[in-house]
């Protein structure tokens, strides 16, 4: 499970910014938004790069 959804919220970003700054399509991001699907580490730790937050913000303990 990820935090990704309510990081973008606090942040004030759309998934569809997140999907065009990572390269990849809206429908993958908000799989992950939606805990439908989780990120590689790889991609977490661009994600948690590009939105300047610890890649553990972005994880549920």
């Amino acid at each position: 499970m990820n935090r990704i959804k309510e990081v973008l919220e606090e942040r004030g970003v759309k998934q569809v910014w997140l999907a065009e700054q990572l390269g990849k399509s809206f429908n993958t991001i908000n799989g992950y938004a939606q805990n439908r699907k989780q990120p590689s580490l790889e991609t977490l730790y661009e994600i948690a790069k590009i939105l300047n937050v610890n890649p553990k913000e972005l994880l549920i303990s």
